[in-house]
């Protein structure tokens, strides 16, 4: 809602039409002799080179997973195998005209690019950087394997058996692999040659590879990214939502000069015809050129191009210029690049659904026998000379794969000796210092409103004569997220913060009012309504080196982004082997009075899926200080609010919400009340109510309850709470979520088996019932009250202590469970 743009009804009322560019269709024009003057003889033979390497490589991994050996060399080979033969022109010819600081992003049959992208940059990289990556990466110990057992001819030889060995032994899943064996076939890479995540979900690289351009727009330090992904991949909405977000307007109109003009990304797909099993054309979309999609991204068509991808003269023509495009700032751009797969989908594809007469159709567009032929027919090579390299690459090949699977040479992954191995890749658990120096900012940070407002507020929430404070009179949940935000982004010029309403509004809580006084554009800006490109495109700019900090208004819109929060963000660091850092937050509120659709707690969907840390305070103090930690952490954290706490002052301590920055340790519990009699573990806004359910017990029963609050979820400190059992005896844990499947069963379980010595009643789970959450008038019904603890403490807990229901929770769980409720 930028106030700088004006909606002219005149302007949008006049009577007009659109038109759209024209879309090239392979119109290379190139000549052999051009080309000659433009690469030279010894580099257009090192594209064949390039494709007859890709070629081998692959037939070899795909030898290996079907037949378990290759030219004598033997492996029973598990993993995935995603072949790209016949798409080896596209792979080089790109590879061809991209920078060492061009970064690729790519899919789950990458394994070509990473091959063509890491021959190309060592050839452009100064030979004394190509050695001290070498030298460095995993301490030398890869490198020390290829000079000893796989040594080149030359140098160069020597590097390229190190990428070839390096990707081999992690598609093997052996611990001399790029990313330790970890990452597995398709999620290879190696960033110092700029080959970054390979991606086994079709598409997702579209958004990590346009979050990967952002950051290097916004840190001016050159280079473009990539999005490899093939022609299914645009039946994704994660793919068009990323290239929604690439085009967006703002770029040109509302961001500042320095960091003016589109995104440098270019979509390449591979397009082969096939999504699998189903054709893209004539059978699962309506278009008969996969180019024609960048007409509906902006006024530009993207600079679409449909491109010849058998020929790798084409292919780095087309490239060369997009890329030129995106430097001058004229992203982003598509390219439809149309190759064909001659292997089937996996090694075990038997090809049913193409035709043999298809199949040998295309053999006779085979990219290698077509640029062989055109450079014997140039004179630059002979047939001979090509059948001896075909020999020679054949032989190196083999030598590489009996050294990736030797047990001695390339070990395997041994989780028998470290069963932590890949637990330890989880978390970085490393943070940042905040830098001391203030980043750019439109205005002093003394001439923001909220600023002055703020500081006319009490920070505790209590007066002196005990009586609560209004928001308006004391610091809210709300002021203290802001603090803590405001402190970030004030010193930290990595960390920007984007999503849905985040500008002017502020979001619509109200998180980010008055940032957008002191912060320009591109530090704080809106998004489309794309929770899947706002999630992916955090995840490529932290990734690239920035912090992000981003917001999804509803924990239901996580459904939005599933993938991006659950298979990107949550577990990038982990398979890289603890190369990459992702230093994301994400901000969800749980909804209040919007009903079944906004009201969920989804905090156990995120506990449940490694990677994450996962944090929901309930006190502005706490909000203030977890924050402060999750924007310093260097690992993603889900940061879960409620919307019904954001009025909420600070009623726990005496002096309230500290003024000055403060950070407090993700996954340590806090005791509220203490008490002797029974122990109240609550998550969420469930603690208020736990705390007025204790000060009745205390009254009326004389049942002492200690108040335990989790704040975090994941990790979490048993330790607190299992002192308090022991003193107590008995524990109730009450969150809003839906009791089944809820991150308290699993804290309930565990406290029973950690605890069980000290236990005379098992642990009790009081959450929402298994349905959906109603509409205002009937939510306190749904969501736990003091009463509903009441009983349970006084009904189960304390059966001595019975009293009549004072809540209306009077079913029978077992038969509810029997009906699926």
């Amino acid at each position: 809602m930028p106030k700088e743009i004006y909606i002219n009804p005149d302007e949008f009322k006049a009577r007009s039409a659109l038109s759209a560019p024209q879309i090239p269709v392979h119109a290379y024009e190139g000549n052999i002799e051009t080309e000659r003057a433009n690469f030279g003889d010894a580099e257009l033979l090192r594209l064949l080179h390039d494709m007859i390497i890709i070629r081998e490589f692959e037939t070899m991994v795909g030898s290996l997973r079907s037949k378990g050996a290759y030219n004598g060399v033997e492996f029973n080979f598990k993993g995935a195998a995603h072949l790209s033969i016949g798409q080896e022109a596209a792979a080089v010819g790109a590879a061809a005209s991209l920078e060492p600081d061009d970064h690729i992003f790519g899919s789950h049959r990458s394994h070509g690019e990473f091959i063509a992208k890491g021959f190309s940059a060592i050839r452009k990289l100064a030979t004394r950087a190509v050695r001290e990556i070498m030298e460095n990466h995993d301490r030398g110990l890869l490198l020390q394997t290829v000079e000893r057992h796989l040594p080149g001819e030359n140098a160069l030889e020597t590097t390229e058996n190190f990428i070839l060995l390096g990707l081999l032994a992690e598609i093997l899943m052996r611990s001399t692999g790029f990313n330790r064996g970890i990452g597995g076939s398709m999620h290879a890479f190696f960033p110092p040659f700029g080959i970054y995540p390979n991606n086994a979900i079709v598409g997702a690289s579209a958004g990590i590879a346009t979050g990967a351009a952002l950051q290097k727009k916004l840190a001016r330090n050159g280079g473009i990214a990539v999005a490899n992904a093939g022609d299914g991949s645009t039946g994704c909405g994660p793919v068009w939502e990323a290239m929604n977000f690439a085009a967006m307007a703002q770029f040109d109109t509302l961001w500042t000069d320095a960091v003016k003009g589109g995104l440098p990304v270019l979509f390449f797909f591979s397009n082969n015809f096939y999504a699998m099993g189903s054709q893209i054309i004539g059978e699962t979309t309506g278009r008969d050129r996969l180019s024609r999609i960048g007409l509906g991204v902006n006024p530009q068509a993207m600079h679409a191009e449909t491109v010849d991808g058998t020929n790798p003269l084409a292919v780095a023509d087309a490239v060369r210029r997009k890329r030129e495009l995106l430097v001058q700032a004229r992203g982003p751009a598509l390219l439809d690049v149309e190759c064909y797969r001659s292997c089937g989908h996996s090694p075990f594809d038997a090809n049913a659904y193409r035709t043999k007469e298809e199949i040998d159709a295309w053999e006779a567009h085979d990219p290698i026998l077509l640029f062989s032929d055109r450079l014997q027919n140039a004179g630059i090579v002979r047939p001979d000379q090509i059948v001896a390299l075909r020999q020679e690459i054949a032989t190196r090949m083999r030598s590489i794969a009996a050294v990736a699977v030797d047990p001695l040479l390339s070990p395997s992954v041994n989780i028998r000796a470290d069963p932590l191995l890949i637990g330890k890749l989880m978390f970085s658990n490393s943070e940042i210092e905040v830098p001391a120096q203030n980043a750019p900012l439109v205005q002093p940070l003394q001439a923001m409103s909220r600023v002055q407002q703020d500081a006319k507020k009490s920070r505790c929430g209590i007066a002196e004569d005990g009586k609560k404070l209004s928001g308006m009179r004391a610091i809210t949940l709300r002021d203290s997220l802001f603090e803590s935000i405001l402190h970030h982004m004030v010193h930290d010029e990595r960390l920007i913060a984007y999503g849905e309403e985040c500008r002017v509004h502020g979001t619509a809580f109200g998180i980010y009012r008055g940032l957008a006084e002191i912060l320009p554009h591109h530090r704080l800006f809106n998004t489309p309504i794309s929770e899947a490109a706002i999630v992916a495109t955090a995840v490529g700019y932290a990734m690239e080196g920035g912090r992000a900090l981003i917001e999804l208004m509803f924990g239901d819109f996580l459904g939005r982004a599933g993938d991006e929060v659950l298979n990107q963000m949550a577990k990038w660091q982990s398979m890289s082997g603890g190369e990459l850092k992702l230093p994301v937050v994400l901000r969800c509120s749980v909804g209040s009075t919007y009903g079944a659709q906004h009201c969920q707690d989804w905090t156990a969907l995120c506990a449940h899926v490694p990677g994450l840390k996962v944090v929901y305070p309930a006190t502005p103090y706490d909000a203030k200080g977890l924050l402060a930690s999750a924007l310093s952490s260097n690992d993603p954290v889900v940061f879960f609010e409620s919307q019904r706490l954001y009025e909420t002052v600070e009623q726990f301590r005496p002096d309230g919400v500290p003024t000055e920055y403060y950070r407090l340790p993700i996954g340590e519990p806090d005791c509220k009340r203490s008490g002797n009699d029974v122990t109240i573990l609550t998550i969420g806004p469930s603690l208020y109510a736990a705390v007025a359910a204790a000060d009745e017990l205390e009254a009326t029963f004389k049942i002492s309850a200690e108040v335990i609050d989790a704040r975090s979820i994941v990790p979490f400190n048993y330790a607190p709470v299992l002192a308090s059992v022991k003193k107590t005896r008995r524990i109730l844990l009450v969150s809003e979520a839906s009791e089944r499947g809820s991150f308290l069963m699993t804290l309930a379980a565990n406290i029973g088996r950690f605890g069980y010595r000290h236990l005379i009643a098992p642990p009790r789970v009081l959450g929402s019932p298994n349905w959906i959450v109603p509409g205002a008038e009937m939510e306190m019904t749904y969501f736990p009250q003091p009463d509903d603890i009441i009983d349970v403490v006084t009904g189960e807990l304390f059966p001595d202590r019975r009293s009549n229901r004072r809540g209306h929770r009077n079913w029978d769980d077992q038969e509810l469970a029997r009906i699926g409720l």
